[in-house]
This record gives C-alpha cells, sequence and structure tokens, in this order.
C-alpha cells in the first residue's frame, strides 16, 4: 500500500522507550478503537486502521492493546500488522491482549477457556506468541469487596483499608468464590507463560483497591511470584488522578514489575460527545460540558496533556495507552507529548486547574463511577 504524506511522522523529538522491565514505548496504541463501540463497519472495513498503524509505527508508537471483547480488534490489528511486516517485523513491536471476558456480561475465567483464547488471539493476531496477556475486567470475576460502589477511593489506603480487604495481615486471604477464580486463571496464564507462548501475565480492571488487592492476593498465594503487569484506566485523567496515589504501593507493596495507565480521555467522557452507553451519572456528564469550553484547543487537548505530563518517565516509567482511529489522532497525540516535554505552557497547566475545580466543586474530581453491571 502506498504510503501519503499524511501517514509520515512530523519532523521533532523522537517517543522514547522506558526503562521499565517491559522497554514499553512512553505511549501504547490502544486498539479498543478498532471495535464498533467507537467506529462504525464502514470505518473499520476501510484502509484507516492500517494507515492509522502505519504512522504510529513510524512515529515510535511500537506496542499495541487489544482484546477478544473489542470485537474484531485483534483480528483487524493482525491483519494490518502483517500488511507492514516488511517495514516492521514481528521482532519491533510488542502486543498485549486481555482473555476471560467476552461481552458486557460474558465472563470465563475457567483454565480451559483460558487457554483457548489465548491460543485464538495467537491466530487472530497472527503471530507465534504475545508480549502480554491480562485477565481482563477481573472485578466482575473476583469475591466483591468495597464498602461502596462508587465515589473516592483513596480511603482504601488509609483509614478504609480493612473494608477494602487491604489490611495488613490479609494480603493471602480468599474471600470467597470469585478469588480461587482469580487464582485459578491465573495459574493457567503462568502455565502459558512457562510455554513460552505468552512473556507476560498480568490483570486489568477499573476499582484501583480491587487491583491491589487482588495483586496482594497472587504475591502472597504459592508460588509467591508478583504480578508482572497491571493495566489500570481512567484514574490518570483530568477528572480523576487517583493512580497517582496507587502506584506507590503497587509497585512496592504489590511487586507489580509494570504498571501501565490507560484512556487519558476516560472511554470517551472527556470529549466533546461522551458515548451514550458511558457508565458516568448524568450529573457527572454535565459538569463534562461546562469544562468542555474552558480551553480553546478542546477538552480531549487539555485531557490528553495532563496525562501525558503524569506519565511516562515522570511517573515511575508508566507508558500511557491512549486509543487510535486515525492517523490525525495520531499526529495530535505526538505533538501534544512533544509540547508536554517541557511542561506544556503556564496557560495550560493554569487552565488544567480551573478544570479540576469545576469538578472538585461538583464533587466529581477524583470520584469513581460504579463497574456497570
Amino acid at each position: 500500500m502506498a504510503v501519503n504524506i499524511k501517514e509520515l511522522p512530523v519532523p521533532g523529538a523522537a517517543l522514547t522507550t522506558l526503562d521499565g522491565s517491559l522497554k514499553l514505548p512512553t505511549i501504547v496504541f490502544g486498539a479498543g478503537t478498532f471495535a464498533n463501540q467507537y467506529n462504525s463497519d464502514a470505518h473499520l472495513e476501510s484502509t484507516m486502521p492500517i494507515r492509522t498503524v502505519g504512522l504510529a509505527l513510524r512515529y515510535g508508537i511500537q506496542a499495541f492493546d487489544t482484546s477478544v471483547y473489542y470485537g474484531p480488534s485483534e483480528v483487524i490489528l493482525g491483519k494490518a500488522l502483517q500488511e507492514l511486516k516488511d517495514e516492521f517485523p514481528r521482532s519491533s513491536y510488542q502486543l498485549m491482549t486481555k482473555c476471560g471476558r467476552f461481552g458486557p456480561l460474558d465472563f470465563d475465567y475457567t483454565p480451559s477457556r483460558i487457554r483457548d483464547t489465548v491460543k485464538r488471539s495467537l491466530e487472530r493476531l497472527q503471530t507465534v506468541y504475545l508480549d502480554t496477556v491480562y485477565l481482563h475486567d477481573v472485578e466482575f470475576v473476583c469475591t466483591p469487596v468495597a464498602p461502596r460502589p462508587s465515589g473516592s477511593n483513596l480511603g482504601a489506603l488509609a483509614e478504609e483499608s480493612a473494608a477494602y480487604g487491604l489490611a495488613k495481615g490479609d494480603e493471602g486471604k480468599i474471600l470467597g468464590e470469585g478469588d480461587q477464580k482469580i487464582l485459578d486463571a491465573y495459574a493457567e496464564l503462568r502455565k502459558l507463560q512457562e510455554e513460552g507462548l505468552v512473556k507476560n501475565i498480568g490483570i486489568t480492571g477499573y476499582p484501583l483497591p480491587t487491583l491491589l488487592r487482588l495483586a496482594l492476593l497472587i504475591l502472597h498465594t504459592p508460588p509467591f511470584k508478583p504480578v508482572d503487569i497491571i493495566l489500570s484506566y481512567s484514574h490518570l485523567t483530568l477528572q480523576n488522578d487517583t493512580f497517582i496515589q496507587f502506584a506507590p504501593e503497587l509497585r512496592e507493596r504489590a511487586k507489580v514489575k509494570q504498571l501501565l495507565a490507560a484512556s487519558p480521555f476516560s472511554m470517551g467522557l472527556l470529549t466533546s460527545s461522551p458515548p451514550p452507553w458511558h457508565p458516568a451519572p448524568a450529573e457527572m456528564k454535565a459538569v463534562v460540558k461546562v469544562a468542555a469550553g474552558v480551553w480553546p484547543d478542546g477538552l480531549p487537548n487539555l485531557a490528553l496533556g495532563y496525562a501525558i505530563r503524569n506519565t511516562g518517565s515522570v511517573r515511575g516509567k508508566t507508558p500511557l495507552v491512549v486509543g487510535f482511529s486515525t492517523p490525525e489522532e495520531v499526529h495530535e497525540c505526538v505533538r501534544v507529548w512533544r509540547e508536554m516535554q517541557d511542561g506544556g505552557s503556564e496557560d495550560r497547566k493554569k487552565t488544567e486547574g480551573v478544570v479540576r475545580d469545576i469538578f472538585s466543586k461538583a464533587g466529581y474530581l477524583n470520584w469513581s463511577w460504579a463497574s456497570p453491571q
């Protein structure tokens, strides 16, 4: 396929590779966009995915995050990478996918299904190994432990630690059938890792206290090895940055080797038109509309800059997973990343404070919604 000028990088500072155990780029391509939740069939069947992937690789965004849950995402990404294999061989990028979730309410963490799903992902992505495989959205499968479904979770690190199952001495406690399902599924991933089909294994989810509790449970269960990698989403954003407080606990107490922060736009919430399926309450979406008119370049631009400033080498070598649908979005992300290498303008920083103050006054700063059932 011929490459036009819009699919070539704009000259400038090159994206960096972080020094963490996985040697990930500072920006990871979120391929959840290759699904109907974000794009039409016409878009997905066009040449746009391969053009977007190609540009990202040329910029140095050489890691991709996907999932079996994201509809055709694995297939589309696999085809795009095959088309680009002469320019970018398999050794030049990392593939990260997820297993265990198959639909909004369809979860299967049985070891046999985990194994079958990983093998299917290998076929769909047209590869003989995967760099990372996560258990997807663990909060829906584990034993639920939380004093409330929504609101601030920061109490989990202090006076409410026992209510979240995070008290000292509780690290190895299996609190119900769901926790055992997590351990059994993770053990199967470990077998696949030992067989060489998967290099790194981990967990993903929305509630940070749940990710911390399960990481501690895995660490304190034979063979007493830490989780390789955890992906947290929508918790390092302009509206909610509580990941910053949880990250030291995940690294130091749970010994997690690599953390990733995903969804700087909070699954589309921090955009001009949040998707209708978004789990945030209507009152919170109304606050977003107020905040949207504060920055002349738009709320997504402001939100992306905030997330970039607080990831990368600044926050413990944490990559940021950003979803891309078009080459223009890749160009914009790299432009903002380059701007943020100098910290961003004072006007930008001031406006970030204004927007966070809007969320604070409305009671939604660092407020986490309930995981949708």
